[in-house]
C-alpha cells in the first residue's frame, strides 16, 4: 500500500467514525465522540507505525565480483560491499536461523524477512551465484570507466 493510499484509507476511516460518533455527541453522549477520537489516535499511530516499516527488508546485488548487501530498517539503511571472492556464506546456528554472509572483516546476517525453511535455499542459490561470478574472467565485466 503507498503512503497516499493509506492515508486515504485513514482519512475515510475517520469520517466514517465521526459520521456515527456526531449524531451520539448531539444527543447528549459526548463521550462517545471522545473515544471516537481517541479510536483514530490509536488508529493512526498504528498505520504510522506500519508506514514507518513496510521498506524494511534486506536486498542483496551482485555486480559482477561485487556483492552489495542493503538492510533497511525503518528510517536506517546499512550498505555493506563484499567482494565475491572472498564471500562466505553459512547458516547463524543451523538449519532454519538467519544467513551470515562474511568477508573483508565484515559480517551481515540476512533473512529476517524470510520464512526460516526458506533460508536454506537463499544461502544455496547465494553460494551458486557467488560461484559463478568467481569463475568468470575479469574481462566478462563492463567496466566502470566510461570511455
Amino acid at each position: 500500500m503507498t503512503p497516499a493510499q493509506l492515508g486515504a484509507v485513514y482519512l475515510s476511516l475517520c469520517g466514517l467514525s465521526m459520521v456515527i460518533a456526531t449524531p451520539f455527541a448531539f444527543h447528549g453522549a459526548t463521550v462517545v465522540l471522545a473515544f471516537a477520537g481517541l479510536e483514530l489516535l490509536a488508529v493512526g499511530a498504528a498505520m504510522l507505525m506500519f508506514a514507518r516499516h513496510v521498506r524494511d527488508g534486506d536486498l542483496l546485488t551482485l555486480t559482477g565480483q561485487t556483492l552489495q548487501v542493503e538492510q533497511s530498517n525503518g528510517s536506517r539503511t546499512v550498505m555493506t560491499e563484499f567482494r565475491a571472492e572472498w564471500v562466505s556464506v553459512e547458516p547463524r546456528h543451523g538449519e532454519g536461523s538467519l544467513v551470515e554472509i562474511s568477508g573483508q572483516g565484515h559480517r551481515v546476517l540476512v533473512g529476517r524477512f524470510l520464512r526460516p525453511e526458506l533460508r536454506p535455499t537463499l544461502a544455496n542459490e547465494l553460494r551458486l551465484a557467488l560461484r559463478s561470478a568467481r569463475s568468470l574472467p575479469p574481462s566478462a565485466f563492463p567496466s566502470e570507466d566510461p570511455r
